[in-house]
């Protein structure tokens, strides 16, 4: 979609102390969810993401995510810098980070580490965010165990229940709701600040080798629901993983409640792209029940 620079400048604009006056806008490669460019100021170079125009609050909440990320002096993040709606688009302008994907490893891990370790009282975030383009809700609670059966996975069944899954992935789903607390008898979790959507998409590194993460959907919860998902996809490497257990060593059951996590994103996977997502999400579902009976 073109984009008028004059009218995304008066756009833009209107919520800066500084104006930009904006030279270019050029697409640029990489967006699965939101169209991007990079934008040329007299000044600088900025990011931007645009959607449709009912999407705005998309990005609205990753721009308040990345925020919350920054504020922890942990992970590198895209400096947000304004968002809005026009009648034929949503945007969210962030800077500009020349990204590669060789950097370290270890700073990533023990980053991360260092990110988990920002806790509050309560499961939950402020507001419902996303995952990819799909609601998250997360209305916070005291209690890891309910917040993860009504706000991740029962919400996710019942997505799957309206887009027709096979009735043995709605059954063995259901048997796992309702047997899960096994997992969290000699394991209480701490409410950590988490990226949310934390896979290999979704970090690269800067030129000087420092990690940069993106696309966040942060909440408060089990630090090891963002390990588990960082498993999913094609995984970290494992300099990676040393660095973080080093920093934040896991506990031992660790490996099973992986599985389990990583339910709720090929859920979610199934519910957005349908396919192959459900007999993953079945077997997954199924390895889980016969590890905690």
């Amino acid at each position: 979609m073109p984009i008028d620079i004059r009218s995304l400048e008066q756009h833009v604009n209107r919520n800066l102390s500084k104006p930009l006056h904006i030279e270019t806008v050029t697409p640029v490669t990489g967006g699965n969810i939101c169209r991007a460019y990079k934008v040329r100021s007299s000044t600088k170079a900025c990011f931007l993401k645009t959607h449709e125009p009912h999407m705005y609050p998309m990005l609205q909440s990753e721009a308040d995510n990345l925020r919350a990320i920054a504020d922890t002096e942990t992970l590198r993040v895209p400096h947000p810098i304004t968002h809005g709606n026009t009648d034929t688009y949503s945007y969210l302008l962030l800077e500009f980070i020349e990204l590669r994907t060789g950097g370290s490893s270890v700073a990533l891990g023990k980053l991360l580490a260092g990110l988990h370790r920002h806790t509050q009282g309560d499961f939950g975030w402020h507001q419902d965010n996303w995952i990819g383009t799909a609601p998250q809700p997360n209305a916070r609670c005291p209690d890891w165990i309910s917040f993860w059966r009504h706000r991740r996975l029962a919400y996710q069944l019942d997505l799957v229940k309206r887009n027709h899954a096979c009735h043995s992935l709605l059954d063995s789903t259901e048997r796992l709701l309702c047997d899960f607390d096994v997992l969290f008898e000699r394991y209480s979790p701490s409410p950590s600040l988490l990226h949310g959507d934390l896979w290999s998409g979704n970090y690269a590194f800067e030129a000087n080798g420092r990690p940069v993460v993106y696309d966040p959907a942060c909440y408060y919860g089990d630090r090891e629901t963002d390990l588990a998902m960082t498993e999913l996809f094609g995984g970290f490497s494992q300099e990676f993983y040393d660095a973080y257990t080093e920093s934040y060593p896991l506990d031992r059951d660790y490996p099973v409640r992986k599985d389990f996590y990583n339910l709720y994103h090929i859920m979610n996977h199934f519910n957005l792209f349908g396919g192959s997502y459900a007999q993953q999400a079945e077997q997954l579902c199924l390895k889980v029940l016969s590890e905690i009976r």
